[in-house]
């Protein structure tokens, strides 16, 4: 079976999903505002949830149409194949957005789409009631432009929740954005990594992850693994591929330090639970003692804000301080994330290139200061 299934992404980190896409052997990708739409088997529904780092969930597209009345949804809806992907007894709720429609109120797609479903399995399984005690599929009616999209949801969780994660600092990095910060620094795995600023470990947890070839959903479950369509000998296959590659025995030279001794702890149990603390070294360290005698590395890092951790001049304090600091590891790169538009001036340095993205619901730039190459 050819199946549409949709990779969605936070804005700026398309282009990294559709590598990734493309490293797992997936063609013909559409990239678009935060998503990437392909083409595959089931079994991409096991191996995509397992492998993606920077997706934010896979969602299956069963159909898509302009839609200007209640009557065009309906109608339009009813003629999808529901009965091919959901069972007699699936219990299927319907979630809903709007955006520049004429279809504005989203309780009432959301109702005239659960009615369409029905409509159309009463015709396939020959019965006027359905109980919904079966398996969980979550549908989303998504309206753009005045045109409807039908998908279901494959992950469950999002991608980001890994698992390692039990706690966090007040102001967490998602996970998937912190792979993308890696992927994007081209951090190479024999080279040093480090985090002056590394909080809950975030950041240095997912470059161990990658460093050890470990895919990022291994140690969770997803909505779709109850499916009755995909077999179980799919995900059983996907899993044994992704043990298969995990490569332990490879050395990473990991870095991670922060001035509050219970993030140090929180990073150190965060690892710990990713099955990579011997892969990272975490320290408490104030950022006027970081240093390094090593000729070569990268710093990726997320430094307080100032709209989240305290008051803005105090970061702005800091962030002269990290320009004297990392001054003085004149072949280092450093990749610095924060919002503060005149981050450059306080740090006291232009970046070689700076990159949109956005943490939650704040827009950053991802400032990147490239250091010479190594010899």
């Amino acid at each position: 079976m050819t199946l549409e299934l949709i990779a969605t992404a936070s804005f700026g980190l398309e282009a990294i999903v559709a590598q990734e896409l493309k490293e797992l052997g997936f063609e013909n990708l559409k990239v678009e505002n935060a998503k990437v739409t392909f083409n595959a088997s089931e079994f991409a529904i096991c191996r995509t949830n397992l492998w993606l780092r920077t997706a934010y969930r896979i969602r299956l597209k069963i159909g898509e149409f302009k839609a200007l009345t209640f009557d065009e949804l309906f109608e339009e809806t009813k003629k999808l194949p529901w009965h091919e992907f959901l069972p007699h007894n699936a219990n299927f709720p319907v979630e809903g957005k709007s955006i520049k429609s004429t279809l504005y109120s989203v309780p009432d797609c959301q109702a005239i789409v659960k009615k369409a479903i029905v409509e159309n399995m009463k015709k396939k399984y020959k019965k006027q009631w359905f109980d919904e005690d079966g398996p969980l599929f979550r549908i989303e009616v998504s309206l753009l432009n005045d045109v409807a999209s039908l998908t279901i949801d494959t992950s469950g969780l999002g991608l980001h929740k890994r698992g390692y994660r039990k706690k966090s600092s007040e102001a967490p990095l998602r996970e998937t954005l912190a792979a993308g910060l890696i992927t994007i620094s081209r951090w190479n795995c024999n080279s040093i990594l480090a985090d002056p600023f590394c909080g809950s470990g975030t950041i240095l947890i997912e470059a161990a992850l990658i460093g050890h070839s470990i895919a990022p959903g291994i140690k969770r479950t997803f909505i779709s693994e109850n499916w009755p369509w995909i077999p179980k000998c799919l995900w059983k296959e996907a899993r044994t591929e992704a043990y298969d590659k995990i490569a332990y025995n490879k050395e990473l030279n990991i870095l991670g330090s922060d001035i509050d001794e219970s993030m140090v702890s929180l990073a150190r149990e965060n690892a710990t639970v990713a099955g990579i603390e011997k892969s990272i070294h975490f320290q408490r360290l104030s950022l006027a003692d970081f240093h390094s005698e090593k000729k070569y590395g990268k710093i990726v890092c997320n430094p307080p804000y100032g709209e989240r951790l305290g008051d803005l001049q105090e970061v702005e304090i800091l962030y002269k301080q990290m320009g004297k600091v990392f001054k003085n590891l004149d072949t280092w790169s450093f990749y610095i994330l924060t919002p503060h538009t005149k981050f450059e001036k306080l740090f006291g340095k232009k970046a070689s290139k700076k990159r949109k993205l956005y943490n939650g619901r704040i827009k950053v730039d991802f400032y990147q200061f490239y250091g010479p190459s190594p010899r």
